[in-house]
């Protein structure tokens, strides 16, 4: 039951007994007479969850230790629980207050009888309460009116009629209050309080304890009930608690710690007492502290049934662990007894042990840690700048913030409550300065192993105004408006102490504050709002930064708060529940997923973010010896746990909730991580479970990191100690220093051009910004801009070369950077030539004596434009015409390194275009990039760019490799790998940042060209084979230093490298590693439950592919050989290990399986009965020869046994189709394969067909040239060769291949072979998208084909058998309509519990009429068609060649660019 706000508990009677019409009566007289049956009816709607039936509650109780509910015969109180009605209420005149007749015994009565409402459900007979009203009206109950309430109370027990006075079990509560609250006072003044108060009532006790058999007492405190109601009020009838004059100084801290003492103390009295020996009386302490709920859940005061709820439900937990829950909700609802523990709980039977009989806990141990760093030096000389700072330059360290840094409880004991209250300042993360760091670790312990002169540290115990706290002036408790004051404590701390120079020493402050503000923000949300509390923390910087000089401020974040509650919640963690409430009700009070937590996170979350804020406007960095940095290293905490998942209190104070010593010293860890850490990308998530080392400073990074320092702007800061050149100018490029390059020099396209680097929104993007050209610029200086130059500028200023300011390649400005924007691999060489003539005839170059860098990258654009000319931007002539450029390097320029730089994957380039159509070009889409930008998502042509990128990469990587640029001393070439996996720049949300790029979202700006230039550095003074191949554009590089061990830039020599050779591979076999091999548990009845385990039969229709002919090299020079058992869908030779077929696969499964060919020999071709020069027409007699196989096969069941026929058919029809077209027409190739399936369908019972669909010839694409360019092999058996410079003809047959396809597909949807549940034809369409296969160079890979380029290898079998296992594992409507035949032992599928089953059209769960769905096909790199022999492969070729020609030549008359539409390049497909 809840009141409305501001109603008092008479005021509560008074509506309850009178009504409204009687409250304000006009005579102003209260005739105020409790009424029973008023408070039953209001009782009637509180929720009951309790069950007594299932308790089994009968049997009566024989001790008061297991005293249940239903036991309780009578409820009974005395003392005054009374409280004063709030003022204005309009519930009493206000006037007359002596008018009011009874009141204290009305209050009891309400509770009481609420109390005994709930004890009636589980003992009907309860007797009416009773409650004493003795001889006051005062609120505050005398010893001597409890003395004459106890006499009155047992003497109406003895007189009533209803009550067995020694049988029946009596439920007593003794209300009292204190007229002080000296409770809250240290412990001193505590214990003489709580003697004079156990004093006053232990007379009452005893009395109680001598004449009352079987009684279970209650002692209530209301004190700070009556407290909080207080707080409302102005007036009231009785005088208010008296504030205890405390001789200590009184904190937040300190009165919670004394209200948990308070309580301790008489739990443990009374469990020591006489009171809870026997076995028919107890005296039980029921703390009634209140709670301090936040505003909106707070109700003052009382109301008599939540406060019999609370007594109730105090009953109801055990002694030590009582109202320990966070939810206020539950506080609002009923406990009830459970099977376990369905009595009133004791201290006995709650097993309690007074404090000084518990267990004495182990002490508390200090966490040193190693200290391993090397370089502990100081600057040679004391820096003038913050941002050159270095550890061992600090002399002066301070702190301020709250109780954390104070060090409160840091060195506690586990279990020592009291201890909480001392400050440890020695033990404090941020300034502690006890022992040294082998046993103490925070921040100025390690400051102290580089300088252990540090003065300022705090040491011992003690408050902020103790000799020991030195210039750690951190106050317990206090919130970020008090932070100004310590501020200028401080600093006026620091100017008056004479052992420092205050003007000229280096320090060291740190700031923390904010857990207080989020602990009672929800009391006053407008005064702890986030800009209330930036604005406090502005002020105390201000000071800072007025006032000191030399000063490294580190501003730490706010801790996230929330996970406190992981600890306050869980149960088997012993913490002081109630204090904790007391410290941080707005974080503990709250329930899980409410309105009012949600608003503490985003309050939390706004206190850090504006503190970022506010040192990121730079206000403070406008001093060279000031600077403020924000420390992360609290903003995203996790609740360490223990091994078994528990929140571990073991790094918390007693209190569970100040750090102890183990917390602050991975906090002073984390805290110098983060200082050594750059701005932007500093840790922001700890996990403290981890104990982590000291990190070092090392050369390239010496000094505490700043803003300013941490490069995060264009410019770069460099830290290099070895800057200087050889002794004498170096004659090897494996001994060449930095310092010893005289000469940069840049090749390219666009990015190298500087295209667009500071173009803004409606900028001409064809200005070239060179000289901020990543590899070439020399603008500025690299504190401004960086460039490789400028970096090689800080060993060598006479460095030359170098491109400025803007203009085209052929401006005095661009110098030796002689990129062009829009060039192609095909224009280097005309680069090449220009740079070094360019070299020779300029007088600022030595051409003979300088060292010279020379930076290429290309490639980017001729994947721009792969798509119009797949052949003429091949991989294998991208090879050559970097070959051809190296090539010349190599020959014309001495003393040279050369960094070949591998491009940007252009799917970058893509996605951030694509996913930003709001800022992106959208319309320009195929101007710009188009073979990059326009294909759409799993398209053909999007797999054949990652085809192109991969081989471009490839063929770099072989070319360097080769070794081909190391023959001379003076030369070489070295891969820079960093772009290789470049990292999608993104936002928070997920999209891509353009912020990285020019508008047109193509070209980099100067904010990735920075990166570049870094990226480029570093990779340089990497060894070969430990390069850095990724770049995360938004992460954060340290400007790499050569050392005195290796001083030099890296080449294969220097870096011990040896170019790896390729191991051969010995055989085409494959990894089985399927788990699901099980037969069906019986044979099927039906094929679309056919699992691969339940094939018994194999066999094959076909031409020379499944004839296998010339699959591998014959010792007779024979290449007309059958190698049927090496054939793709019927070879059995070897194993799966070593040759693999699809028999070899169902081996696997079943290794009974039949019909499998095997050698070379006719008697050993099983059912394999296809025929070298076969067509469609020979089908329906090859599907008889099979039929009467089969059936005269004694090992075959012909009923029983399933049988897996596989036919391919067509390369022949193809070949021959311009010798007479109407023979080889579609409707005679369908004709022909349905009459042999209609063979099949009406011979064979149980059988699944693959039919396989021919290649496409629009993907070969490829002429290799030399001894395959036209064998007279191919001209006998492919006639339709002769006629490759016909495009009409070629156009046709390019349609017939087509239409063969689009028909056979549609074999699986045939009605007329779904009518038997036996039978089934699906369509494998795995050749239906087909390439020429690629060797690295971007050449036909020959070990695809046989020794007379007509017919395949067993690597093209082995391919080809994966391929058609695969698709039978693919639902119908989703099948792979292209390769990936690139080699891979564990590239076989493998059927899944989920799908064990061959598909087919109906467990695809596709209906029969329905159309097959274009399947997501996979195009890989270097996909290839290991499939259609020479007829096909050399065809594709030369039709190619011919198409290509005429294309190239209408290109060149009528496109001014080389981007082209979708449609022209279908067409040149």
């Amino acid at each position: 039951m809840e009141l409305w706000p501001g109603v008092s508990l008479v005021g509560l009677l008074l509506l309850l007994g009178q009504g409204p019409s009687q409250i304000h009566g006009s005579s102003g007289k209260n005739t105020l007479e409790w009424q029973p049956q008023q408070v039953f009816r209001t009782l009637k709607n509180f929720p009951f969850p309790c069950k007594p039936k299932k308790l089994k509650l009968s049997v009566l109780s024989e001790s008061v230790h297991s005293l249940k509910p239903s036991d309780v015969k009578l409820v009974a109180a005395i003392g005054n629980p009374e409280t004063p009605p709030a003022p204005g209420s309009g519930m009493v005149n206000m006037e007359k207050p002596q008018s009011v007749k009874q009141e204290p015994q009305s209050v009891c009565m309400a509770i009481m009888t609420a109390l005994s409402d709930i004890v009636r459900h589980f003992n009907p007979s309860v007797l009416m309460p009773a409650c004493s009203p003795g001889k006051g009206t005062a609120a505050h109950t005398t010893a001597e009116d409890l003395w004459i309430q106890a006499k009155e109370l047992v003497g109406r027990l003895k007189d009533n009629p209803q009550l067995d006075f020694e049988k029946d079990w009596k439920l007593i509560t003794v209300f009292f209050s204190n007229t002080s609250q000296c409770h809250l006072c240290p412990s001193a003044q505590q214990k003489r309080h709580l003697t004079r108060h156990m004093e006053m009532l232990w007379g009452v006790l005893d009395y109680l304890h001598r004449e009352v058999p079987r009684a279970f007492v209650n002692l209530v405190d209301l004190s700070e009930v009556l407290a909080l109601d207080l707080q409302h009020q102005e007036t009231g009838f009785s005088p208010a608690p008296e504030v205890c004059k405390c001789s200590e100084k009184t904190t937040k801290l300190s009165k919670a710690v004394m209200q948990w003492s308070y309580k301790e103390a008489w739990e443990d009295l009374l469990a020591s007492s006489k009171f809870n020996k026997r076995e028919s009386f107890a005296v039980v302490f029921q703390p009634f502290f209140s709670e301090l709920e936040p505003p909106s859940e707070r109700s003052s005061p009382q109301d008599p049934a939540t406060l019999a709820l609370r007594i109730w439900n105090s009953m109801m937990e055990p002694v030590g662990g009582k109202d320990e829950s966070i939810n206020a909700a539950e506080r609002k609802t009923m406990k009830c007894p459970s099977q376990e523990s369905p009595y009133l709980f004791t201290y006995r039977n709650s097993n309690y042990q007074a404090r000084r009989l518990k267990p004495i806990s182990k002490l508390q141990k200090r966490e040193g840690t190693e200290f391993t760093c090397v370089d502990k030096d100081p600057s040679d000389s004391i820096p003038t700048t913050v941002h050159r700072l270095r550890p061992a330059d600090i002399k002066i360290i301070g702190a301020m913030g709250d109780s954390i840094t104070a060090g409160n409880g840091a060195g506690a004991n586990p279990g020592n409550i009291f201890d909480v209250l001392t400050e440890y300042r020695g033990l404090s993360w941020s300034v502690g300065g006890d022992e040294d760091i082998k046993t103490v670790t925070t921040l100025a312990n390690i400051l102290r192993e580089f300088n252990p002169s540090l003065k300022g540290f705090s040491v011992g115990t003690g408050n902020e105004n103790t000799p020991g706290a030195s210039f750690n002036q951190a106050v317990a408790g206090a919130k970020s408006d008090g932070l100004a004051a310590q501020a200028q404590k401080l600093v006026n701390l620091m100017k008056a102490d004479k052992t420092i120079n205050f003007q000229e020493d280096w320090k060291i402050i740190t700031v923390f504050i904010g857990g207080n503000d989020l602990c009672g923000s929800c009391n006053d949300t407008a005064r702890s709002s986030p800009q209330n509390f930036v604005d406090n923390i502005k002020r105390a910087l201000d000071i800072l930064h007025a006032e000191v000089p030399r000063a490294f401020v580190n501003l730490v974040k706010v801790l996230e708060i929330t996970p406190l509650r992981e600890l306050f919640n869980e149960p088997s963690v012993s913490c002081p529940r109630m204090i904790l409430r007391r410290l941080c009700p707005c974080v503990l009070n709250l329930e899980e997923n409410s309105a009012e937590l949600a608003s503490l996170v985003e309050r939390n979350r706004q206190y850090q973010k504006e503190t970022e804020k506010l040192i990121e406007s730079g206000q403070y960095d406008t001093r060279d010896d000031f600077t403020v940095v924000v420390q992360p290293l609290f903003e995203n905490v996790t609740m360490p746990r223990t091994p078994e998942g528990i929140p571990d209190s073991s790094f918390f104070a007693p209190d569970c909730f100040h750090f102890n010593v183990k917390l602050h010293a991975r906090s002073a860890i984390a805290l110098w991580k983060n200082m050594l850490e750059p701005v932007g990308h500093k840790t922001r998530y700890q996990n403290f479970e981890i104990k982590a080392p000291i990190k070092c400073p090392n050369q390239a990074w010496p000094f505490l990191s700043t803003t300013k320092n941490s490069n995060l702007g264009y410019g770069s800061w460099m830290f290099c100690s070895e800057k200087d050149p050889s002794a004498s100018p170096p004659t090897s490029v494996h001994a060449l220093r930095p310092a010893d390059i005289q000469v940069v020099a840049a090749l390219g396209d666009s990015l190298t051009a500087g295209n667009g680097i500071s173009s803004q929104e409606g900028d001409d993007l064809t200005t070239q910004y060179r000289g901020l050209s990543y590899s070439a610029g020399g603008d500025n200086t690299l504190k401004n801009v960086t460039t490789l130059p400028n970096i090689l500028r800080e060993f060598n200023g006479n460095l030359t070369g170098y491109s400025v300011g803007t203009g085209d390649v052929n401006s005095a400005s661009a110098f030796l950077n002689q990129a062009v924007p829009g060039a192609k691999a095909e224009n280097l060489t005309s680069q090449v030539q220009t740079l070094v003539q360019k070299m020779k005839s300029d007088n600022r170059v030595n051409f003979h004596q300088d060292w010279k860098v020379i930076t290429v990258m290309i490639g980017a654009s001729d994947l721009c434009d792969f798509c119009t000319d797949s052949n003429r931007y091949s991989a294998a002539n991208f090879f050559d015409h970097l070959r051809n450029a190296l090539d010349i390097l190599h020959k014309e320029v001495p003393r040279a390194l050369v960094n070949l730089v591998d491009f940007m994957d252009p799917n970058i380039t893509r996605q951030v275009f694509l996913k930003n159509p709001d800022k992106c070009p959208m319309n320009q889409a195929s101007v710009l990039c188009n073979c990059v930008l326009t294909p759409g998502e799993d398209s053909h042509e999007l797999a054949r760019l990652e085809a192109f990128t991969k081989s471009y990469q490839s063929i770099m990587l072989q070319l360097v490799e080769s070794g081909r640029y190391d023959t001379r001393e003076d030369f070489s070439v070295v891969l820079q790998p960093f772009l290789l996996n470049t990292k999608l720049p993104v936002l928070e949300n997920g999209n891509p940042d353009t912020s990285f790029f020019a508008p047109d979202c193509i070209l980099l700006n100067q904010k990735f060209h920075t990166q570049l230039a870094r990226a480029l550095w570093a990779n340089m003074l990497e060894p070969l084979g430990k390069k850095t191949n990724t770049l995360d554009p938004k992460g954060f590089m340290i400007m790499a230093c050569p050392t005195k061990n290796e001083p030099f830039l890296r080449t294969f020599r220097n870096s011990n490298y040896q170019y790896p050779t390729k191991p051969a591979i010995k055989n085409w076999g494959s990894d089985f590693l399927c788990t699901e091999q099980s037969p069906s548990s019986k044979v099927p009845t039906s094929v679309h439950e056919l699992r691969p385990a339940d094939i018994k039969v194999v066999a094959a229709m076909g031409d020379f592919l499944t004839v296998a002919t010339g699959a591998r090299p014959s010792e007779s020079n024979n290449l007309a050989t059958p190698w049927r058992g090496l054939s793709w869908s019927i070879g059995g030779d070897g194993t799966l290990e070593t040759h693999t077929t699809l028999p070899n696969i169902l081996k696997k499964f079943n290794p009974s399986i039949l019909g499998f060919s095997t050698g070379t020999l006719e008697d050993t071709t099983g059912l394999n009965v296809a025929e070298e020069g076969a067509r469609a027409q020979d089908m329906p007699a090859q599907a008889q020869a099979l039929v009467k196989k089969i059936k005269s096969t004694p090992t075959i069941d012909l009923q029983k046994d399933w049988k897996l026929i596989t036919l391919l058919i067509g390369n022949n029809d193809l070949c021959l189709y311009c010798e007479n077209p109407k023979n080889y027409s579609t409707n005679n190739y369908v004709k022909y394969i349905q009459e042999a399936l209609d063979i099949l369908y009406e011979e064979l019972p149980r059988v699944f067909i693959n039919v396989v669909e021919v290649m496409e010839l629009a993907g070969l694409q490829h002429d290799q040239g030399g001894k395959c360019a036209m064998p007279l092999a191919v001209q006998k058996n492919c006639s339709c060769f002769k006629h490759s410079q016909n495009l009409i003809a070629t156009q046709e047959l390019k349609k017939l291949n087509w239409n063969l396809q689009s028909d056979i597909s549609e074999l699986s949807y045939w009605h007329r072979y779904m009518q038997r549940e036996d039978f089934a034809v699906t369509v494998q369409p795995f050749f239906r998208n087909t390439f020429i296969p690629l060797s690295e160079r971007g050449g036909l890979d020959l070990t695809f084909f046989s020794e007379d380029c007509f017919h395949f290898s067993e690597r093209g079998h082995a391919e080809m058998a994966i391929a058609l296992w695969n698709n039978m594992l693919e639902p119908v409507g989703w099948k792979t309509t292209s390769n990936n035949f690139t080699y891979n032992r564990t590239k076989l599928k493998c059927p899944s519990p989920e799908s064990p089953f061959l598909y087919t059209l109906r467990n695809s769960e596709l209906l029969p009429g329905k159309t097959e769905e274009p399947s997501n096909a996979l195009y890989w790199a270097v996909p290839v068609a290991a499939i259609g022999g020479l007829a096909v492969g050399i065809l594709g070729a030369m039709l190619w060649k011919t198409v290509k020609l005429v294309k190239l030549k209408e290109e060149e008359e009528s496109l001014p660019n080389t981007s082209v539409g979708p449609e022209l390049i279908q067409d040149t497909v």
